[in-house]
């Protein structure tokens, strides 16, 4: 990749650094347990010391929580300085009392941070239909400000979870204009995980200064290419949502579209969002392994995107994967339903490093070497579609015996 001064960008110049949310300066988190679930953390509090020009993007569910209604409506102004979250309930299909108690929660954590009210988004995730008990959200946001810090991003990342097995959080530090600028992020997400925002939350922060229309575009760019690549499951939720925050407090130059930091910034948006997708589809509910597909050869990178998630979300390849059986026919079949345009005679495909296909047809391949491809934690499937330069890659996971025993018993 390289910026407009010409200067190459490598994975070097990323620094992976700890403390997720809170490794940008001027972020405090923190993470509590009120009792909306029966145990762990279940509400989080994301503050940053100053106001922060804010971005996001929402569930293209047609049935959107109460929260998400709520902070789209507020995100809009592209301003934001904390953010609520409560875990084990979505606060979903609870008609008016829901938006109220959205609102409530937005109030009372505005009234101990001495905030405006606008300045306050809102999340929710966990059963769906199920009015917030609002005595305990009061008492754990009252909890929340008080053990605000500098290193409660972890316990923050711990609070969003629902069936998440651990918690996901990242940040990187990159050069922008002579100045470290620091990008973090934390997720959730495990089941109901599909493209175009999945049952998902995501909360990237960032002490960049940016134009704010170009953090907009920015986030929207990375999401596209990262979180709404991913699949466990089908399902898309009523609640997903990535927001991020940038408060400036790094004092770099303002970036803007044509500045030399442009690239270097984008790219660590895209690193953090990459790493909490593919974190996110490696956990997800009951699974095993990690499911790479990625797609070469196509003729647009939308059609890449279709094939790959295509492949990444089939119910049989998944299955398939689970039980190492390098069935590749079942690469082909999602191939062709997937709505990419491409000509069967000319694809290859390659299970690890194993060519299965070529010309639309068997290859000549070694099938034990073929199943050892799909025994390992990490499956990689490759497509080439041999019609163009389009290319794309999609995070999925196997599904296991395990996915239906969680999703039998979730609200017990």
């Amino acid at each position: 990749m390289m910026d407009t001064s010409g200067k190459h960008q490598n994975s070097a110049e990323l620094q992976p650094v700890s403390g997720g949310v809170c490794a940008p300066r001027g972020f405090l988190a923190a993470g509590v347990h009120c009792g909306i679930k029966k145990e762990n953390g279940d509400l989080a509090l994301l503050y940053s010391e100053v106001e922060a020009r804010a971005a996001g993007v929402f569930t293209t569910n047609l049935v959107k929580a109460a929260p998400v209604l709520l902070t789209w409506e507020r995100v809009r102004d592209g301003r934001l300085q904390a953010v609520v979250v409560n875990s084990g309930n979505a606060n979903a299909c609870t008609g008016p009392l829901g938006m109220e108690n959205a609102k409530l929660m937005a109030r009372i954590t505005a009234q101990e941070l001495g905030l405006k009210e606008e300045l306050v988004g809102v999340a929710s995730t966990g059963v769906i239909g199920v009015p917030l008990p609002m005595n305990r959200v009061e008492k754990g946001i009252k909890q929340a400000v008080k053990e605000l810090s500098p290193d409660g991003g972890t316990q923050a990342a711990k609070a969003i979870m629902t069936t998440d097995t651990c918690p996901k959080e990242v940040a990187v530090r990159v050069e922008v204009g002579g100045t470290l600028v620091t990008v973090g992020g934390m997720a959730k997400g495990s089941g109901m995980i599909h493209p175009n925002m999945a049952t998902m939350l995501a909360f990237i922060t960032s002490d960049a200064r940016i134009d704010p229309g170009l953090l907009r575009e920015v986030l929207k760019e990375a999401v596209e290419r990262t979180f709404n690549m991913i699949t466990v499951d089908g399902d898309t939720s009523t609640n997903d949502m990535v927001l991020m925050l940038n408060n400036g407090q790094a004092g770099n130059p303002e970036i803007k579209k044509r500045t030399p930091g442009y690239q270097v910034f984008s790219r660590a948006v895209e690193y953090v969002c990459t790493h909490l997708a593919k974190t996110i589809a490696r956990d997800g509910e009951g699974a095993t392994k990690l499911l790479e597909v990625v797609v070469n050869g196509a003729a647009t990178t939308r059609d890449a995107q279709r094939a790959a998630r295509a492949v990444a979300a089939s119910n049989l390849v998944k299955t398939a994967v689970f039980g190492a059986d390098a069935n590749w026919g079942r690469v082909m079949c999602a191939l062709g339903y997937s709505g990419a345009n491409f000509n069967p005679d000319k694809v290859g495909v390659w299970i690890g490093p194993v060519k299965v296909v070529e010309g639309g047809r068997a290859a000549q391949y070694n099938e034990e070497e073929a199943t050892r491809a799909l025994q390992g934690q990490d499956v990689v499937l490759r497509v080439d579609l041999g019609v163009g330069n389009g290319q794309a890659t999609a995070w999925g996971c196997d599904l296991s015996y395990d996915y239906v025993r969680i999703n039998g018993s979730y609200r017990s």
